[in-house]
């Protein structure tokens, strides 16, 4: 169920695998994702099995309406009864408040400053790394006081750069944006590294204490890859402060 969990400093750090839910084929088990075409019960039990699995009250869980833009929002507390804004970044002063992000080999992304009490979830796939999400995220923790020199960095579980192929032309363009997302397949084809290149973005923005999952989630049968799929499941990173 949760296939990684760091607690830094009193900043947790937490990513799912795709068991331990209740979900049906072709979401089995843990799918989170609540607009993928799953069954909505099965949702919410898996996300209140997730929750209750670290010690989070579920309704106290923020996620996003994630669109593959560069749009950040500050929270302190759940969205309630409306609309979940178009974002791909959550920023939170509030400690206790868990923030998500969803992926399913895209780069999910948290971000947390133990000492300012400032956290952070971003989904970085390769559309909103190139806009910008990364240090789009970094400057809304750093207006609420956050320093980049302490803010701790961890990305979960994305398709790597020796899978993630594309054509030519397209790596092209992410590379003239970020240049340590060009990468090359294990077959020898143009692919794109989106996890490196958020890494290095977050470098330029001062932020070194960081740290990589070694899982690829379209090699992985124990995580969620659209890629691999198509039609599946949503893994969840969670990040909170003491």
């Amino acid at each position: 169920m949760i296939g990684q969990r760091e607690i830094a400093n009193g900043a947790h750090f937490a990513f799912t695998d795709r068991w331990g839910g209740v979900s049906a084929v072709p979401y089995e088990e843990l799918n989170l994702g609540g607009a993928v075409g799953d069954d909505p019960g099965a949702v919410r039990t898996n996300r209140e099995r997730a929750a209750r699995a670290l010690g989070l009250d579920p309704a106290r869980v923020v996620w996003m309406n994630q669109v593959h833009g560069n749009e950040v929002a500050v929270v302190d507390g759940p969205w309630g009864g409306g609309d979940v804004p178009a974002v791909d970044a959550v920023v939170t002063a509030r400690r206790g408040l868990a923030l998500a992000v969803l992926t399913a080999d895209c780069t999910p992304l948290l971000l947390a400053d133990p000492v300012a009490g400032v956290a952070a979830a971003a989904h970085a796939g390769r559309p909103g790394m190139v806009a910008g999400v990364v240090p789009a995220a970094v400057r809304a923790m750093t207006e609420l006081g956050a320093e980049p020199s302490r803010i701790l960095a961890r990305t979960g579980p994305a398709v790597c750069g020796r899978c993630y192929e594309v054509p030519e032309r397209m790596r092209a363009e992410v590379a003239a944006v970020e240049p340590a997302a060009h990468s090359e397949t294990s077959w020898g084809t143009a692919a794109v590294d989106v996890t490196a290149a958020v890494h290095a973005q977050l470098e330029r923005m001062g932020v070194h204490d960081r740290a990589q999952s070694p899982v690829c989630t379209l090699e992985s049968a124990d995580h969620f890859s659209y890629r691999r799929d198509r039609t599946t499941g949503r893994l969840a990173g969670y990040v909170w402060l003491d």
